[in-house]
């Protein structure tokens, strides 16, 4: 008995894994050293909060997730308070007092407080029926909820807000999820992995709303559902916030110990006060807080090394998280952002689910991502903790630790030699290697050639190496390296992506990326607003436009100039104005100290020199006057250049400046693959100068000439014409079938005179002018994509629309050398 009085006594606020963990080491250490009193806020013992999600689930009991039971307290002489948490701090005293008033002393202090759950401000969070998703109280909640059955819906797109999600679905309720952020697990998963985590749980029954912001939750006595920023109500009888944690340092704070983010430590885990130590979520080192166990284990080491007087320190923690989320696995490691230096090895085997980015920088691994295959997690996190040299396992890195370390310098093409004439290289259409090779014999000579004979790479497209190497060892030197790719992303051209979009359904970037098996995780400047525009123009109105895959113009509807400034250019129809839209443009000049205004060749008016915040303001000034965007900036319709016609020119035929203006109407707002200009002349003098446009009218007596595929600019081409019309209707159809096959068939950047030429003027006569059907099918789904298609950007800008883009940027003034000395 004497020699437990002697001993110091260590009290810890906290029962969870952090604080029993540290005990844990301590008692590993030196079980004597310590008399310890552990206050804990649940009335259990130490369990495993990790496991919450499959107590949830149903797929674990209570007592599955216990780590300490009663005896393991008992038999190491620990006294547990549970129940009832700590409230105070006395520092001068030296003593903790509980919310039941026991007041007990201590010679050191050891806080494991962990963290609080973020609960969003809006209102009706504190409505019955809306939990978090912590401890055991909000599963018991939760339990219950799902027992009464109806709707659930769980706020936050992380861990356990899918984890919660998973639970309550197996349980029988109807969930959706709400994320604010584009992509799940945003912390943990880049882009790709996010989308086929998204896709796996949708398939399991769930609905995954991303860009979700919350306004409030509604109800009366009890919850009922969650409105949207936007407007939508999703109907719920269970609210769960998952939104993220906060380390809980309210205690420490009141106490007087130092706090930024969280309770602030030195390398030993000592905080300000040298007798209070801390650990796990509720402390910050070096300015990091960590939410994840393998930080808070290497600080539970640490701190009994300090305790025992043996010190070693805590240095931080490089971090990887290997989860099952929902029974998918995953594993994330390091820095996963790219950047200048990074290099992206990236491996996707669409039929099995399974995604695997590796980013190296100087021949070191910097990051990892994996997705539904995670078994070498462990060996790429220990490259990337060591920065081992990986320049000699680098062709076989992504094929993991046995092929890289047993394949050492294997020659892909001696590998592909020695397979047997069954194997299959294509699983996609069931190909073997001795048929690829008799397509090859009978006279494919190229990727494109074997995919057309055989099918071997015409659909994922997974296989293509191997069958380029077929190619090679075939052929030598006479293999044909066919139609250029799209970009270095990919080994598909960009009219094999079209086709595949279409053909698969495929509605999303990641989505296309996934399965055709882009070699790189994001993409790149070249294919990502390709890919963009692709999807935008297969699918009008479902498909959501990615604003950061456009380039900047596109961005911020409107031109950037050399300075950083923007010029403006609001539209006329077919070139006409009023004085209400030139008093407009007037009081925009003279408000916003524009320095020049310049009349363009397509006849508007283009307003330079107004800064990037001020967009917003000028927009909504020229929208009060009823004009509306240009379009200048954009892969799109610009202009519709007319003349005068018949209602004022001696020499018209036609009202050639009213069928500009329905030509205008009819057509803005189009996104396509290039700038698209039209022109309407209302005699053969063309003024207008149709002739050098994508689409131009030439009015004649008897009807309408109809020109495509001309430009102006450095290559200069003359259109061809393409057929006469009778009239007015006939001319507006056609114009909206030309279209629509342009943007239907055409690559993006390709502007009308080059698809021309590549695709033949027959070709297009064939389409538009000898099939009848085919141009009304044409004009229809153009005119269709036109109910999606016009609204005013800047007219949604000036509503609060990406208010970001238009934040102002710091400003930099040089500093002077007086100033330095």
């Amino acid at each position: 008995m004497t020699h437990h009085i002697k001993r110091p006594h260590l009290v810890v606020i906290g029962n969870g894994m952090a604080g029993c963990r540290a005990i844990e080491e301590l008692l590993a250490r030196d079980p004597d050293r310590f008399r310890v009193t552990i206050f804990g806020a649940e009335p259990h013992v130490n369990y495993n909060r990790i496991m919450l999600s499959p107590l949830l689930a149903g797929e674990k009991t209570f007592d599955d997730i216990v780590i300490n039971g009663p005896d393991w307290y008992r038999d190491n002489g620990i006294e547990l308070v549970a129940g009832d948490p700590v409230t105070a701090i006395d520092r001068a005293a030296k003593t903790v007092t509980s919310r039941s008033g026991r007041t007990v002393q201590y010679d050191k202090l050891l806080i494991a407080t962990g963290s609080d759950p973020f609960i969003i401000p809006v209102p009706g969070r504190d409505l019955p029926g809306v939990v978090s998703f912590r401890d055991m109280n909000d599963v018991d909640a939760m339990l219950a909820a799902a027992q009464r059955g109806g709707e659930a819906v769980v706020i936050g797109g992380g861990l356990l807000g899918l984890e919660a999600a998973h639970g309550l679905s197996l349980r029988g309720m109807k969930v959706t999820v709400l994320h604010l952020m584009p992509t799940l697990m945003e912390r943990q998963l880049d882009e790709a992995a996010s989308w086929l985590l998204r896709s796996a749980l949708e398939a399991r029954g769930q609905t995954i709303l991303t860009g979700a912001d919350t306004a409030e939750i509604v109800g009366g006595d009890t919850v009922g559902g969650v409105r949207l920023k936007d407007g939508r109500l999703i109907p719920a009888s269970l609210v769960v916030m998952a939104v993220g944690i906060r380390p809980s340092t309210t205690l420490a704070r009141a106490a007087g110990l130092e706090v930024a983010r969280g309770i602030k430590v030195d390398d030993h885990l000592v905080t300000s006060d040298p007798d209070i130590l801390a650990v796990g979520e509720c402390v910050e080192h070096d300015g990091q807080v960590y939410g994840l166990v393998a930080p808070l284990w290497d600080m539970c080491r640490a701190l009994a090394d300090g305790l025992t007087e043996r010190p070693t320190g805590y240095k931080g923690s490089v971090t990887s998280t290997k989860l099952k989320v929902s029974g998918i696995d995953v594993f994330s490691a390091g820095d996963f952002s790219g950047g200048d230096g990074a290099e992206d090895i990236v491996l996707r085997d669409a039929s099995r689910g399974v995604y695997k980015r590796v980013v190296v920088r100087n021949d070191r691994i910097i990051g990892a991502v994996l997705y539904g295959d995670t078994a070498d997690g462990s060996w790429y996190f220990d490259l990337l903790k060591k920065q081992d040299d990986i320049s000699e396992l680098r062709d076989l890195l992504i094929f993991g630790q046995i092929y890289a370390q047993g394949g050492g310098q294997a020659d892909p093409k001696a590998a592909v030699a020695a397979l047997s004439d069954d194997a299959e290289i294509c699983g996609c259409n069931g190909v073997s290697k001795g048929q690829v090779v008799a397509c090859i014999a009978d006279g494919a000579a190229s990727i494109d050639a074997v995919r057309a004979g055989c099918k071997a790479s015409a659909s994922c497209g997974s296989c293509t190496g191997i069958v380029e190497n077929l190619l090679a060892l075939t052929l030598g030197d006479d293999v044909q390296t066919g139609a250029k790719t799209m970009c270095e992303c990919t080994s598909f051209g960009h009219d094999d992506v079209r086709r595949e979009i279409v053909a698969q359904g495929m509605r999303s970037i990641p989505e296309v990326m996934q399965k055709l098996h882009w070699s790189t995780p994001d993409g790149c400047s070249s294919c990502r607003p390709a890919l963009n525009y692709y999807l935008l123009c297969a699918w009008p109105g479902e498909y959501r436009d990615d604003q950061q895959s456009r380039f900047v113009n596109e961005r911020m509807h409107a031109n950037i100039q050399k300075d950083g400034t923007y010029s403006v250019v609001p539209r006329m129809w077919g070139g006409l104005t009023n004085p209400r839209e030139l008093r407009a443009i007037a009081d925009v000049v003279e408000k916003y100290n524009a320095p020049m205004v310049k009349v363009t060749g397509g006849q508007r008016l283009d307003i330079f020199g107004i800064k990037k915040e001020d967009l917003p303001a000028v927009w909504a000034d020229l929208n009060a006057a009823g004009m509306v965007s240009g379009h200048a900036y954009g892969k799109s319709l610009r202009t519709v250049k007319t003349c005068v016609g018949s209602e004022w020119c001696r020499f018209g035929t036609q009202d050639s400046t009213g069928l500009g203006v329905k030509l205008e109407r009819m057509s803005w707002g189009s996104w396509m693959p290039h700038k698209f200009k039209i022109a309407v002349s209302g005699c053969p003098r063309n003024c207008a100068e149709a002739t050098i446009k994508d689409f131009g009218v030439v009015c004649v007596d008897s009807g309408y000439e109809l020109h495509v595929g001309g430009n102006g600019g450095i290559k200069v081409r003359a259109t061809d014409l393409l057929c006469k019309v009778a009239t007015e209707a006939d001319a507006m159809a056609y114009c909206a079938a030309f279209i629509q096959l342009y943007r239907e068939e055409a690559r993006y950047l390709e502007r009308t005179a080059p698809w021309l030429e590549r695709v033949g003027l027959d070709y297009l006569k064939a389409r538009i002018v000898e099939d009848a059907q085919g141009r009304e099918a044409l004009t229809a789904r153009f005119l269709d994509s036109q109910r999606f298609s016009q609204e005013d950007p800047w007219a949604e800008r000036v509503a609060g629309q990406e208010r970001a883009q238009h934040a102002h940027m710091a400003a930099f003034t040089p500093v002077r050398e007086e100033e330095i000395a």
